[in-house]
């Protein structure tokens, strides 16, 4: 069997006390003892309900270090995505992300609906809600090919604030 899910990224970031603030109150990630003793230039974050051993780890370079020039300079990672499981959970993380100043985008991609964040540093990241498998229909598959503006309110209406996202996708049916 070849590789089957992300387990964890690690960030480099400028301001180690900011950055797990920053992941901590806004998407909900809570800090996990795992800093190798006598070095505390790094932390290790787990996201909520992740059954892995950690999901991100942030190592501090110093308040020197530059934002991240990535697709615009340089080479590099565009963004992570992180899954939620209901269109009520994305809801309020635009609302967390938004009052944080680090919402930058939105979109519908057909089968997932998109926001775009920045962290401290410049770096960006995705948080996604996957229409589940059984509701997937002939107008989400074909809006896959093109980036449309998200509507929230109208996406609520469609599949149910609490309706469990990627169910037969990312999650086992």
């Amino acid at each position: 069997m070849g590789i089957h899910r992300l387990n964890h990224a690690v960030l480099y970031v400028s301001d180690l006390d900011r950055s797990v603030a920053f992941y901590r109150d806004v998407l909900g990630f809570r800090r996990v003892p795992m800093t190798p003793e006598g070095f505390d230039g790094a932390a290790f974050l787990q996201a909520p309900g992740s059954t892995n051993d950690h999901d991100l780890g942030l190592f501090a370079i110093g308040a020197g270090a530059g934002r991240s020039t990535a697709g615009r300079a340089t080479v590099g990672l565009y963004h992570l995505a992180w899954e939620v499981d209901t269109l009520d959970e994305l809801a309020a993380t635009a609302r967390r992300l938004a009052g944080a100043g680090a919402l930058v985008g939105t979109s519908d991609h057909g089968t997932t609906k998109s926001l775009y964040g920045q962290d401290p540093d410049g770096l960006e990241f995705e948080v996604v809600w996957l229409v589940p498998a059984d509701r997937l229909d002939d107008s989400a598959l074909a809006a896959r090919t093109r980036i449309g503006r998200l509507d929230l309110a109208a996406e609520v209406r469609r599949y149910g604030g609490d309706t469990r996202g990627g169910v037969g996708i990312s999650v086992p049916a």
